[in-house]
């Protein structure tokens, strides 16, 4: 069972990872992962039964490391306090008073650092001196920096001792101890001015971010008694009728029962051209009517809705997280202690063995420890992964994780599937043959009649081309024969339909020529009677996007086909794909793209696109399966690593180009971010580099990265 709560008010980012961590090691969670940037936590349980004591665990944790935080149940809504354990009204607009929201910019937060800034130069305009100086930097000290101090001793009591609270409190308080007033005053007060524009930082990406996604209808217009009225998406229900006017989000997948209009899809495709819908087309949740007022009568309810699944599979994309982000998430547990433990000989060591004086590098030390926050890095990893997510979500890419947008950089090969992927996927009977005393006409309906509980692409284009009704009653004992036809039994004569392989398998000859298209063959008993040609067309455009992933580093392209061989090269050849496999059953598709991956070296990977509903095996073997033509797909959505919402092969390599920004962007925040704290550590530790100038560094770093991550939004197709 799948807990998920957010976090209101949570915007520590090291906070976020030991929370995280800590969550993991409750008595019955599998699993853990909290979202810094959506401020989700999402608790995976064994047993439903220990709910109530995992949450309460989960409270207590949060309470310890981030007091005032309020937790939202998302399952049912309900609110916890942590300030009020037993269920007590919460008075959220209190809570910032006993929290150190980094993100959340209050009065009081601005009135304190004022208020500090002042007492701070009162000893320079007053000339203070002894007792009235220290007095007056202890009174600024304690104003801007009290908050500070008390979570250092509760995390302290806590046994979590390394993070920045108690590393921004060790050096301050240090510096008073060797009676460096102004600068443990100075790096509390612009620590806390960093974190105040850091804060802001945060705030402005997260909110880029989310515009990105502004994609959620707010109302649906309820037909309810003869009379329209406007009621929450989720209060309408299947079969019931609402009404779009122009300019409003269609709030729920349904079918268009009256009117006409031209739909704005951009929201989930990416693509600019309307789409037009009339009575009888299926029409989409969070595409925008433009014209023209519509009658819908709802077929999913809006948890089950196009939008609603896309939001969903955003959201919850940075809860897979790319290894990049792993890795600054160990890093980071490692390198604070480390940091501090060099602090400590660089304190203690040069007076201790070689007689130096002691507070000269006591305060060495402390330039140290104002560094040792990895903040930057902590913060900006994952801001830049999901503003990738966010972009490729706006040009109709969704990727389900931060892991597999970083794997798109490694991607060399890609494998498609033919139909519905190189082709268009709308099949057309463009030939029929009849041999012995049968006509076309008498092959076609017999095929017809025989493809009639088919739900394959080749059948329903036969049933299409026959246009007549089917009487069922002469229709029995019909079976499917997997990758070879159907055979049936029609007024009692053993009807056979489908590929060579399945006429051989029966011992049927059969009379071949030359086609282009997909054959299907017809047989009574044991006589080919007649053949029918299916053909399918390619995509508009098709070359172009082959070649231009080619310039997106894709050394081979791969097309696997169920056609026999000759058709495949014919089609491979046209789209400019490298390398042609024909005349598969689905289980060969699996074995060809394992022996493919088989060959994959120094890390790269291997992508397969398909459609999502018939090649969910080879989609899932994948190193990234890739679906094409999500809009309203279930299966496509359900069964790959990435959904391109249109059919166009042409938006993989955007989700490449992508990939590519936001990893340039994720490396140069952390060659900044490692780079400048290295170059600071080494001033400090000879000397060079001062407590304030340390804490700019610190806090400058991290708004440069954080404001670097929000250009992984901003990618042209």
């Amino acid at each position: 069972m799948m807990i998920t709560l957010e976090l209101e008010g949570l915007n520590c980012a090291s906070c976020a990872g030991k929370i995280e961590k800590m969550t993991k090691d409750i008595d019955g969670v599998t699993s853990a992962s909290l979202d810094f940037v959506t401020k989700r936590l999402k608790i995976d349980i064994e047993d439903i039964e220990d709910k109530n004591r995992i949450l309460d665990s989960t409270k207590g944790i949060i309470n310890r490391l981030e007091p005032g935080v309020k937790i939202i149940q998302n399952s049912n809504n309900r609110t916890i306090s942590n300030h009020h354990a037993h269920g007590e009204d919460c008075h959220c607009e209190h809570e910032h008073e006993h929290s150190h929201n980094h993100g959340d910019i209050h009065r009081g937060d601005i009135a304190k650092i004022l208020i500090s800034g002042i007492l701070f130069v009162l000893p320079y305009i007053l000339k203070l001196e002894g007792y009235p100086r220290l007095l007056t930097f202890l009174a600024s000290y304690l104003i801007v920096g009290y908050e500070v101090i008390i979570i250092a001793v509760k995390n302290i009591l806590a046994g979590i001792p390394f993070d920045e609270n108690f590393l921004m409190t060790l050096a301050t308080i240090g510096a008073f101890i060797i009676k460096q007033y102004p600068e443990g005053v100075a790096v509390m007060l612009f620590y806390q001015v960093g974190e105040l524009f850091q804060g802001m930082a945060v705030n402005h990406s997260r909110d880029s971010i989310r515009s990105l996604m502004d994609i959620r209808p707010d109302y649906a217009n309820l037909v309810k008694d003869k009379e329209v009225v406007l009621v929450d998406p989720s209060q309408v229900h299947i079969d019931d009728y609402i009404i779009i006017k122009p300019g409003e989000k269609v709030p729920l997948d349904g079918i268009v029962v009256e009117g006409e209009s031209s739909l704005d899809t951009s929201n989930i495709t990416g693509e600019s051209v309307p789409r037009s819908v009339k009575v009888g087309d299926d029409i989409f949740s969070g595409v925008v009517n433009n014209h023209g007022l519509l009658k819908v009568k709802v077929n999913k309810e809006f948890g089950e809705s196009t939008i609603s699944k896309i939001l969903d599979l955003v959201e919850n994309a940075s809860s897979k997280k790319a290894p990049t982000e792993n890795f600054i998430t160990k890093f980071a547990r490692y390198y604070t202690p480390a940091v501090v433990f060099i602090a400590l000989g660089i304190g203690i060591l040069p007076s201790l063995f070689f007689g130096e004086e002691w507070s000269k590098w006591a305060y060495r030390a402390f330039v140290f420890l104002v560094i040792s926050c990895p903040c930057a890095l902590v913060i900006s990893i994952p801001l830049g992964f999901f503003g990738g997510i966010g972009s490729a979500s706006k040009h109709g890419i969704l990727i389900k994780g931060g892991n597999y947008l970083e794997a798109l950089n490694d991607v060399d090969r890609i494998i498609l599937d033919k139909t519905g992927t190189i082709t268009k996927g709308v099949f057309k009977v463009t030939d029929i043959r009849s041999y012995g005393d049968f006509s076309q006409e008498e092959i076609l309906e017999i095929a017809a009649y025989g493809e009639a509980y088919s739900n394959h692409l080749i059948g329903k284009s036969i049933l299409e081309s026959y246009g007549r009704e089917i009487q069922q009653r002469y229709i029995e004992d019909y079976r499917e024969i997997s990758g070879e036809g159907i055979q049936v039994k029609l007024n009692g004569e053993n009807i056979f339909i489908g590929n060579k392989s399945l006429m051989e398998n029966k011992g049927i000859s059969v009379v071949e020529q030359d086609f282009i298209g997909t054959i299907v063959y017809i047989a009574k008993e044991d006589t080919h009677i007649g053949t029918i040609v299916v053909s399918d067309e390619l995509k508009e455009g098709i070359g172009e996007d082959i070649q231009r992933l080619k310039t997106m580093g894709i050394k081979e392209t791969i097309m696997l086909s169920g056609d026999n061989i000759d058709i495949a090269q014919r089609v491979g050849e046209l789209a400019g794909v490298d390398r042609v496999y024909g005349d598969l059953l689905p289980q060969n598709k699996v074995e060809i793209l394992e022996e493919i991956i088989k060959t994959n070296r120094d890390g790269k990977k291997t992508i397969f696109v398909g459609d999502g509903v018939n090649d969910a095996p080879v989609l899932a073997r994948a190193d990234i399966g890739i679906a094409m033509g999500g809009l309203g797909s279930d299966a496509a959505i359900e069964a790959s690593d990435i959904v391109i919402m249109t059919d166009e092969i042409g938006k993989i390599a955007t989700g490449i180009k992508i990939a590519k920004k936001t990893k340039k962007i994720v490396t140069e925040n952390i060659i900044i971010a490692l780079g400048l704290k290295l170059i600071v550590l080494t001033l400090g530790a000879m000397g060079l580099a001062s407590m304030w100038q340390a804490v700019f560094a610190d806090v400058g770093v991290s708004i440069i990265a954080i404001l670097n991550s929000i250009r992984t939004l901003k990618v042209e197709e």
